[in-house]
């Protein structure tokens, strides 16, 4: 089945989105203003919007497996800043799904669950209202804290 096309009208109406989160995403760091490649280190440094440097090893992107340090040289940021290219190549790398697999898999989904937790619907409203009026959140004891893991 073929999508349906969007009309001009439709793409105009998504700009001001669109722009709006480019601007944050730019805040936030998650665009990348240089990248090159560090022969001595063999990783890839890049300067993030927001000032920070941030390097990975070559070798934690398999594409990028066997590659010369010639071709590794020929590092381009695409125009959004979004993301590093090796034309020649033809490997495309997102800045944020470096910045994220940098985390590591469980840092990252305690992250995605604390930013889950954050969410508010009404139905959080209403059982937070519920238990303020049992007086609210029961304190802790030290006999009902659970045994640390190890």
């Amino acid at each position: 089945m073929a999508e349906r096309r969007l009309s001009d009208a439709e793409i105009v109406a998504q700009i001001p989105a669109a722009r709006a989160r480019e601007a944050r995403e730019r805040k936030q760091g998650l665009r990348a203003v240089s990248a090159k490649y560090h022969r001595p280190t063999r990783r890839v440094v890049l300067e993030l919007t927001n000032g920070y440097l941030f390097a990975f090893p070559v070798g934690a992107i398999r594409a990028l497996n066997g590659v010369t340090p010639t071709q590794l040289a020929a590092v381009e940021i695409d125009p959004s800043g979004g993301a590093l290219r090796w034309d020649s190549l033809d490997i495309d790398v997102s800045v944020a799904g470096l910045l994220l697999s940098a985390l590591g898999v469980e840092e990252r989904l305690r992250h995605l669950a604390s930013l889950a937790g954050r969410v508010s619907t009404d139905a959080k409203a209403k059982a937070a209202r519920a238990n303020g009026l049992k007086g609210g959140r029961p304190t802790k004891r030290a006999g009902n804290r659970k045994a640390a893991r190890g």
